[in-house]
Formats: C-alpha cells, sequence, structure tokens
C-alpha cells in the first residue's frame, strides 16, 4: 500500500485511537504513513485537521484512513466530512454499549484526563521508579519489594521488559544479570539470596545476541559469537538448575514477554 496515509484524530491525546488503529493495520501486511492529530476538540481545529486530510488525499491520489475518537457531534461531522475513509471508533462500540448496559455513556474526553487523581497512575509513577533504581542490579535496596525480578544475560530484554511492566500495569519489576562469575560458581547472585520466588528468567539466542551486542559494542570479546554461546548456555544451565521459569526474548515482543510473566508470577494484575 505504498503512499497510503493513515490519520488517528482525537479530542484527547490520540493515544487510544493509535494503538486501536495500529492493532487493526498490524493485521495488513503494509507500511503506511502514520499521523496522529491530537487535541482536536473544537470546530475550528476540526476544520484544520479536516483541510489536512484532504491535502493529503490530493498528494497522494487516495483517500487517507482515518481512525478518530470524537465526543462532540458537532466536531464529529466536519471529520466524517473528509475525503478519508473515517472510522468513527467511539459510535461502532459506544452505542452498542449504551443498550447493553442499558445506560448513557459520560461522553468524557480523554481517558487520561483525570489521571493525576488516579491511584492506578501514582503506583505506575512509583513502579517505573522503582524499576529505574533497580534496573541491572544496580541496587539492592528494597529488592524485597519487588513482585517480580527478571534475570538474564546481558542485552537479552531484561530492561525494556521491566519497565514495560511498570509503566503498563504497575508492576514493580527489576532486573538482575546473570555475568560470567555467577557461571564459575553456578549459582545465583548473593543479591537475589531468598528472592527466588520472584524469579524470571529471559534468554535469547546466541545469534541474536552477538546482533545487538555488536550494536554496543562491534569487535568485542562482549559480543563475540562463541562468547555469546557460553553465556546463553550457562544461564539457561543455571536457570534450570535454580527452578526458575524462563523463556527465550528472541522471537517474542515486549509486550507477549510482560504477558506471559503476569500470568505465571502476577495473573491477578491481568485482571482490573
Amino acid at each position: 500500500m505504498p503512499n497510503r496515509s493513515v490519520f488517528f484524530v482525537s479530542d484527547g491525546t490520540g493515544i487510544a485511537a493509535e494503538t486501536f488503529g495500529n492493532s487493526v493495520l498490524a493485521q495488513f501486511d503494509v507500511q503506511p504513513h502514520r499521523i496522529r492529530l491530537p487535541f482536536v476538540d473544537t470546530v475550528e481545529k476540526a476544520v484544520h485537521a479536516v483541510e489536512r486530510i484532504n491535502e493529503v488525499e490530493r498528494a497522494e491520489g487516495k483517500p487517507p484512513i482515518v481512525f478518530v475518537t470524537l465526543v462532540h457531534p458537532d466536531v464529529l461531522d466536519i471529520i466524517q466530512g473528509a475525503r478519508a475513509l473515517v472510522l468513527d471508533m467511539f459510535n461502532s462500540f459506544v452505542q452498542p454499549l449504551e443498550v447493553a448496559f442499558g445506560a448513557k455513556s459520560n461522553h468524557r474526553i480523554g481517558r487520561f484526563s483525570d489521571a493525576a487523581y488516579s491511584p492506578q497512575y501514582h503506583n505506575r509513577i512509583d513502579a517505573i521508579n522503582f524499576s529505574l533504581m533497580h534496573d541491572d542490579g544496580q541496587s539492592t535496596r528494597n529488592l524485597t519489594e519487588a513482585e517480580v525480578i527478571l534475570v538474564g544475560v546481558s542485552r537479552c530484554g531484561k530492561t525494556p521488559t521491566s519497565l514495560y511492566l511498570a509503566m503498563q500495569h504497575g508492576v514493580r519489576a527489576a532486573n538482575y544479570p546473570l555475568i560470567p562469575d555467577d557461571f564459575e560458581r553456578m549459582r545465583l547472585p548473593d543479591g537475589l539470596n531468598g528472592l527466588r520466588h520472584k524469579l524470571f528468567g529471559l534468554s535469547i539466542t546466541p545469534e541474536r545476541l552477538s546482533e545487538i551486542r555488536t550494536e554496543r559494542r562491534p569487535n568485542s570479546r562482549y559480543a563475540a559469537l562463541d562468547n555469546c554461546r557460553y553465556e546463553v548456555s550457562e544461564a539457561e544451565k543455571l536457570m534450570r538448575r535454580e527452578g526458575i521459569r524462563w523463556l527465550s526474548s528472541t522471537h517474542k515482543s515486549i509486550e507477549e514477554i510482560a504477558t506471559t510473566i503476569l500470568q505465571q508470577i502476577r495473573p491477578d494484575r491481568l485482571e482490573y
């Protein structure tokens, strides 16, 4: 689908429209040009948005695709007049839900409008700070407060996974590297004593690990394929010996890894 643009138009941040729209687009083998237009909450802004959408339609010769999450009917009416395929996500779902619940929706603008007053929001901020403080084993202070501690060799995906768990689910996730000293002793780092029930391991294929490390330190022993094979093999042996649940991050997204961890360690966090 060359030269096809997709707009995400919202009277809030546009994150909900973009997240849903990208999930739908992922079902197709396409690479469209994505444009987010947030805070389109007045008639004047809607007119400017339509002008931009129509300008793209003229330039590309094809109607853009527009995902919208708009509450005000007058703003929505203007956007629906654009020369585009307009997919109204709210009306597609809100109206049937009003019938199902037997109640009218509150037409609230923006999923995050009063986030700062939400306990869940503050829990998420605390979890992010905790994960940053306990990244890569840099601190063992208050490590007992962790809900999950990711272990594995350097560059196998521990940091992005722990931050995703904190940001999206408010989980206090720490991560701790397994290094050659641990393999020689064939035991977990001393900082993890008594915390085995909170551990979850990540592994990766040596070939992929070598590629990632080469980007960071090219032509180094750290990135050499034989060294990566050694570290991965020893780390997996150690995790098996210690009875640590683990998975390979090689072909999994951060979202898939995080969901698997939650299913096994904190399934309650999948309910809210």
